[in-house]
Parts: C-alpha cells; structure tokens; sequence
C-alpha cells in the first residue's frame, strides 16, 4: 500500500527565507497528521548547518515517522561546463543530506529552459550531469527522482523538460536502477496538458508522487493551452486548492498506478490554507488509497 507524507506548502516563506519558523515547530505540526512521512526540503534555513541533520531526523523518527524524500533543485541546462560541474557538487551534498536523515529519494530537475538552448542540447546537458550523480547516490541507496517541474522559485526561466514531450524524452534517455519519476499532476496543468496522457506515457517509472490539486480562478483549460508555453497560466489561472476539490482525476490516477503495481510514496504537497485544508487533503488520500489498495 502506498504511503503518505506532507510537505510544508503554507510555510515555505516562513522556513527558508524569513526564519518566522523553526523546522521542529513544521514536525510537530505534521506529525499530527495521519501521516507516514515528512518529505524534505534541502533549502530550509537550519538544514545549513549540518548538525541539525541528525536532530531532526531523530525528532521525526520520535513521533514513528521516516523522511522519504527530498526536494531541491538544480540547474543542470546552463551552457557553462563550470557552473553545471558546481550544480553536480550541490546535488551530490543533498544526496548527503538525504542519506543522513534516512531518505530514499532525492529529486533532481533538467533545469531552466533558456532561450538559447535547443531541445536536444538541453536533454543531453541534463542527461550528462544526473548520470554523473548516479553512481554517487547509488552508493548511498539513494534514488534520483526527476519531476515533470514548472518552476524554481529563484529560476529565471521555467524548467526546461516542462513540456511532455521533453520531459519523457529526458526520462527516455536515462536508464538507470537509481534513477525514476516524481510524478506531479498538477504541474502538467501548468504547461497546458493532460495530467493522465503524461501518467500512462512514464507510468511504468514512476517510483514517488506528489499530490495536489488546482483549480481555475478564471477561464478554461483551453484558454491555459492558448497562453504562451502553458507557463503564464501558473499566477494568473491555476490557484493550489483542497485535494479532491480540483482539476485532478485521483480515480483516473490511482487506477493506473495500480495498473503498473505502484507502492511507494505519495507526498501532499498541499495545504496553502492552513492545517485544516492539509488535513482533509489527507484524510481523502487515505480513503483513495483504501479503495485501489484495500
């Protein structure tokens, strides 16, 4: 049966820019939940000071709950072998970051879609870095998981395998056991398509998820294919909202999953509105998961 973590989406200003909240506070609210994990976040403000790794695995693993994942960012499209080689050195520190709060997971991206690139130079860019982290997480147990992204909070440009189609010719080209797909549902509202065709073209590497839900505050879905590169659509037509409540088929999801034997780690990524809406959003994915894996 898959397992259900949470992500600290209503507090990500409050741990990693402005310190207005400490990390052991975002646990112990948390682990109020029905909950079977915390998915990580390597730009937390305490996580710099490597002391702290050991610490709040140890309070996590308190309360009988595990830290799955890991979600960090890097940039692997830049033209600049030197500037991509220090891209590499930071995802191999989250690696270490992962393996030392007892994770299994650690994300990595393509990168920022910048204007020069072509589609196949960037794919190559990306291919060459992960594999280069590959065998230095293996080593460690850990598993790479790239996600079909929309955008770095700090990016200049969206993600550069934001596009179906770049995103699964990405995944194609990299064949590895430490290596599959978090897959995002929501983010595919994000470039203007269809969350289900992107589900049944990787489904079968899908190794994480993250779940969410939007919905429209204006317009149609139509309207957000028609805007430029699906991205635009991100500030002015997409909001986050309560899982269930939204565009995502959780029927249409879950199905398919089951179809490929999926049984890993679901993390919500949820919960804009505060603890209420994250705890209904897991209270729903409970009762999901009980229907497709009674």
């Amino acid at each position: 049966m898959p397992k259900l973590a949470v992500f600290p989406k209503a507090f990500m200003q409050a741990l990693c820019k402005d310190g207005t909240m400490h990390v052991s506070e975002w646990i112990e609210l948390a682990c109020e939940l029905d909950i079977d994990g915390l998915e990580w976040y390597a730009g937390f403000l305490e996580m710099s000071d490597e002391a702290n790794w050991q610490k709040f695995r140890k309070q996590v693993e308190d309360h009988g709950k595990v830290i799955p994942m890991m979600c960090c960012s890097p940039d692997f499209t830049h033209p600049d072998k030197s500037f991509r080689n220090v891209e590499i050195q930071k995802q191999k520190r989250w690696i270490d970051m992962t393996h030392a709060l007892g994770g299994s997971y650690c994300r990595v991206l393509s990168g920022q879609r910048r204007p020069e690139l072509t589609i196949d130079e960037g794919v190559k860019l990306a291919e060459d870095c992960i594999y280069e982290c590959l065998p230095y997480a293996q080593e460690r147990n850990i598993t790479l998981i790239i996600e079909n992204h929309y955008k770095d909070d700090f990016w200049t440009y969206p993600e550069f395998a934001q596009k179906m189609d770049v995103f699964c010719q990405l995944v194609d080209s990299i064949h590895h056991p430490f290596f599959g797909v978090n897959y995002d549902p929501s983010n595919t509202y994000l470039a203007g398509e269809d969350p289900i065709e992107l589900l049944k073209r990787v489904s079968n590497r899908v190794v994480t998820m993250h779940a969410s839900d939007r919905y429209l505050k204006e317009g149609t879905i139509e309207d957000l294919r028609n805007e430029e590169g699906g991205a635009t659509g991100y500030a002015k037509r997409l909001s986050h909202g309560e899982i269930g409540k939204g565009l995502n088929d959780y029927d249409a999801i879950f199905t398919e999953l089951k179809r490929v034997g999926f049984d890993s780690w679901i993390s919500i990524e949820d919960g804009v509105d505060g603890m209420d809406q994250l705890e209904r959003s897991v209270s729903f994915l409970r009762k999901k998961i009980l229907v497709y894996w009674p």
